[in-house]
């Protein structure tokens, strides 16, 4: 398994757990097997080409992202991730934690 490859792979599975689809749905948009998407995901095999470019599009991001090579992502990934961790987070924070967070948002 090679470094970029399983890179890749982290990212898409982190995309998918952003948008909310499943692997079934995802294969199906971009055009690939469900087989071929658990290798990707795995870092087995790496997306060559138009299946890179199709899974990007089918997770609203960019192929300069799920190669590793947009590290800050663009805004709305940025915006989905945010708002996974805190819907993933929310019941163990503070009050204090919270309104921190709050504060940010409508300051």
């Amino acid at each position: 398994m090679n470094i970029r490859a399983r890179e890749t792979g982290i990212r898409i599975r982190l995309q998918l757990e952003l948008i909310g689809k499943t692997q079934r749905e995802l294969a199906k948009d971009a055009g690939i097997t469900e087989v071929s998407l658990s290798r990707y995901i795995t870092g087995d095999r790496e997306p060559k080409g138009t299946v890179l470019l199709n899974l990007a599009k089918a997770l609203g991001t960019t192929t300069d992202y799920l190669l590793g090579l947009d590290i800050k992502g663009d805004f709305d990934s940025e915006y989905l991730r945010a708002k996974a961790w805190v819907a993933r987070n929310a019941s163990r924070m503070t009050i204090e934690q919270k309104a921190d967070l709050a504060s940010k948002v409508f300051s």
